[in-house]
């Protein structure tokens, strides 16, 4: 299976490329096609460094798109629109959606568009036959990158394809130590995203690093 990551070279993006790399066939997109070359040779290092495999390419975020069988949005949701406007052929993939829409004022602050959520959002862009699922949206950026360390997290996954979110909640269950849920409909997005500004308030408030979720 080809995983895509359109956005693969922001904070999230590469740190998911580094850790799906070892697992899967992961295309890395980019706007600029030599930033994601530039993505690849660090997943490549990386990977080399620990006597570990890894199989990674980089491409245009149109190519991410064609090419790949599962195609995650590592894009904030400032970019959404723009960036979905410009690639087309996602007819019948599975899209993830980890993006929250948010802004930092006195505290970070959940602003959903009037839809109720990103993904829900997203889902008036795309394709009628696309796969959209929700996941890894609460889990801190850096903590994508720091490779020789564990993630010990637990995932929500919501969306309307039972065997679309069972792809995507197998994909969670090999990489490190993460822990998918099943949260049920494309519809409970909101809650899901809303999770990330809650965390990061915690963080900030608690002075706290990197908090997430776990389900016990």
């Amino acid at each position: 299976m080809k995983v895509g990551i359109v956005g693969g070279t922001g904070e999230i993006g590469e740190g998911m490329a580094m850790r799906l790399s070892r697992i899967y066939e992961v295309l890395v997109g980019s706007r600029d096609e030599h930033k994601a070359l530039e993505t690849c040779e660090c997943c490549l290092k990386a990977a080399d460094e620990k006597g570990m495999p890894c199989s990674v390419q980089g491409l245009t975020n149109q190519e991410v798109v064609e090419g790949a069988d599962v195609i995650i949005l590592a894009i904030p949701y400032k970019h959404l629109d723009g960036t979905i406007a410009g690639l087309h052929g996602f007819e019948g993939k599975i899209v993830i959606s980890p993006i929250n829409p948010m802004e930092k004022k006195d505290c970070f602050l959940y602003v959903p568009p009037a839809e109720g959520s990103a993904a829900l959002h997203l889902q008036t862009l795309l394709p009628e036959s696309s796969r959209i699922c929700v996941a890894f949206n609460n889990i801190a950026g850096n903590r994508w990158r720091d490779i020789d360390e564990e993630l010990e997290y637990s995932v929500a996954v919501c969306g309307d394809d039972a065997e679309a979110k069972a792809t995507v909640m197998d994909i969670i269950d090999r990489i490190s130590l993460l822990k998918s849920y099943d949260a049920g409909p494309l519809v409970m997005s909101s809650i899901i995203e809303s999770i990330t500004p809650l965390v990061l308030n915690i963080a900030r408030c608690n002075r706290m690093k990197d908090v997430g979720i776990r389900f016990v």
